[in-house]
Parts: C-alpha cells; sequence; structure tokens
C-alpha cells in the first residue's frame, strides 16, 4: 500500500520569487460555498464549518470578492483574524470590482443567494487591481495577505477566445506589474491567476514572472490535459498550482449517478461512462472514488494543494477522511493500463517514506 496523502501536519513548502517561504496543507479549503453559492448558508453554519477546517488541520484558506459579493471575504477574515497570523496561508483574488446596485439588478441573481446587491465591474488594470486589493484588505480585516491572483480571465468567464485575450492581455499590461509591485514591497508572498483553464495559464506563465495559478478542475482524475504542455512548464520554472475543483464539479464525488454535474453542467453519457468504469476500478481496490480523486492531483510535484468546497463540519471531515486513506500503487497502474489515465500522469507518492 502507499502511504496515503493525508497528513495536512506535513507541509507542502514553496518559495516565491520574492524569496517568502509559504507552508500549504495538501488540503486546503475553498471558501465559494460560504458566499451562499447555490444555497444560503448562516453565519453561525460558516463559522462552526470553518471551525471544522482549523480543527482538522487544514491551514491553507482560499477566497474572492466574487464569492457572495463579498461575504465570503468578510467570513473568512472575520474567523483568520482571531487564529495566529503565521499559522496559515491565505489567498484572494482580484480583478472584480463590486458596486452598490438595485438589488433586481444585482449579479448572480440565481446562482448566490441572500447576498449584497452589487453589479461586477471587470478591471485587470494596474489601478483596477490596486482598488481591488486594497478594498479585500478591508473586507477581511486583515494585515497581511499571502497570495494575489487575478479571477477569471477565461474563455468560461467571459464567453470567448477573444475576450479572454482581451482580459489577459489587459491584466500582462497593466495587472500584472500591480500585482508585482505589490509583491516586491512586500505586502503579498506570491502572485499569479485563478481560472478554469489551464491554456489561459500558460499564456500567463510564458510571458509573465508569476508564482501560483490556481487551476479548477483541469488537472483531476477525470482528465489531464494539461500534462501536455502547462505542467512540464510549471515544473521547468519552478511555478505552483493549487487545483481547485478536484470533483469536477461534483461528479467524482457522486459517481455517475443519473443528473450528476461535470463542469458545471449536466454530465454527457460519455462522461457518466467513463466515470463509471474509473469508479469500477478505484471499487476493485476498495477505495471510494472520492479517495482516489481528491489524492490523485497531490502526487505531481508541481501541486501544492487541493481546495475542495465545504459548507458544513461534516463535508469538511468527509474531505479530510478521503485524504487518509491509504490508496494501492497498484490502483493507478490499473488506470493506466484500462486507458483512464493518461500514461504520463504522476502516480508516485512524493510523500512516501
Amino acid at each position: 500500500m502507499s502511504q496515503a496523502l493525508s497528513n495536512l501536519s506535513d507541509p507542502r513548502l514553496f518559495t516565491s520569487r520574492s524569496g517568502r517561504k509559504l507552508s500549504f496543507t495538501s488540503l486546503g479549503f475553498g471558501s465559494a460555498p460560504l458566499g451562499n453559492l447555490y444555497r444560503v448558508v448562516s453565519n453561525e453554519q460558516a463559522r462552526h464549518t470553518l471551525e471544522a477546517a482549523w480543527e482538522d488541520g487544514v491551514r491553507y484558506y482560499d477566497t474572492a470578492p466574487l464569492y457572495g459579493y463579498g461575504l465570503a471575504e468578510t467570513r473568512v477574515g472575520s474567523f483568520l483574524r482571531e487564529r495566529p497570523r503565521d499559522d496559515y496561508v491565505l489567498s484572494t483574488k482580484v480583478g472584480r470590482l463590486l458596486r452598490r446596485c438595485a438589488p433586481e439588478q444585482r449579479d448572480g441573481i440565481g446562482k448566490f443567494f441572500d447576498v449584497p446587491s452589487r453589479e461586477v465591474i471587470y478591471d485587470y488594470s494596474y489601478d483596477g487591481v490596486m482598488r481591488s486589493f486594497e478594498i479585500s484588505f478591508e473586507r477581511l480585516g486583515a494585515d497581511r495577505i499571502d497570495i494575489a491572483l487575478c479571477h477569471d480571465i477565461d474563455i468560461f468567464s467571459h464567453g470567448s477566445a477573444e475576450a479572454s485575450a482581451q482580459r489577459t492581455r489587459e491584466f500582462l499590461d497593466g495587472g500584472v506589474r500591480a500585482l508585482s509591485d505589490l509583491r516586491s514591497q512586500g505586502v503579498v508572498g506570491a502572485i499569479g491567476i485563478g481560472v478554469n483553464e489551464w491554456q489561459v495559464c500558460e499564456t500567463v506563465a510564458r510571458n509573465a514572472d508569476v508564482d501560483l495559478f490556481l487551476l479548477a478542475g483541469r488537472y483531476t482524475l477525470l482528465e489531464q490535459e494539461s500534462l501536455d504542455s502547462f505542467l512540464p512548464l510549471c515544473q521547468q520554472k519552478g511555478m505552483g498550482v493549487i487545483i481547485g475543483g478536484p470533483f469536477n464539479s461534483g461528479i467524482l464525488a457522486t459517481g455517475p449517478k443519473p443528473g450528476a454535474y461535470f463542469n458545471y453542467a449536466p454530465a454527457s453519457p460519455e462522461i457518466l461512462k467513463r466515470v463509471g468504469d474509473i469508479e469500477n476500478v478505484c471499487r476493485s481496490h476498495g477505495v471510494p472514488l472520492r479517495d482516489a480523486a481528491l489524492q490523485f492531483p497531490l502526487m505531481h510535484p508541481v501541486v501544492v494543494s487541493v481546495i475542495p468546497g465545504a459548507i458544513t463540519p461534516a463535508e469538511v471531515r468527509g474531505n479530510v477522511e478521503s485524504m487518509r486513506t491509504p490508496i494501492p500503487a497498484q490502483l493507478w497502474s490499473d488506470l493506466k493500463s484500462e486507458g483512464l489515465l493518461r500514461a504520463d500522469a504522476v502516480i508516485a507518492d512524493r510523500q512516501a517514506a
């Protein structure tokens, strides 16, 4: 049996280009659900969920202005202010400015519930990034933010390759200079982008001196196209990757059930079949699908953390237990031999003795 990728007390150390050393836990906390994504979460429940994560050893917390239009930043900041500042890593994002508006005109209707009435103004310019960052400081109530990430310059967020290219150029022409200035001044320790597509990450990696990428859903047990060029480039340049969405919007947690979601939409018959085949291999080794899905990305040497979301203490505990499941090396080999995992996917546990 391979050693489980589970010991949250063993840090994954990353050194940014500024020389700042960041200590990640293999399991981080993604706070989008605490912004009332898809359902209302009370302040009390949000706090209990954050407390459960802390008690179980999670020490990396990610948030963003988008999540509940300021609500998640406020909740995460309120909780972390009571913890020793050097004991955790905190990241937030820039690129969206939030403007007050009439309730019926707010963004996110039908997606975020019971949140402040705000409309989003995208601004990846130097001044826009600086303004976004300063406002996040106030919402978080923080003296220091460890990581600042440019948020959503991908096709998924802006609707077309042309729009994504325009936003990426805006960031490369201005926003990245703002983040670089903040890093050189010691205001943040590391900088990068947070997106849903590896291709735009590669563009930024080739054109900017950044540290980290938060990549949602694009290096998972179900898809590994980022191995084509992006992940090798990160390894070559000493850049790190945080994996968001390790369950591909849910299907790798629920299995191929009717109505299962993949990439924010109902899964196609082809995806359902592939996940079913992966699950069968996992079952033959006595390993739950979600446990293999959560641990798989962490075997790649550039991955510093995975950050599934959670809205209850029980979900936090479930994620922690998934990290503690010992997984036989043969399971990964069988997935490769069945053509269900790329031949070049890294399957050696870098933490194993």
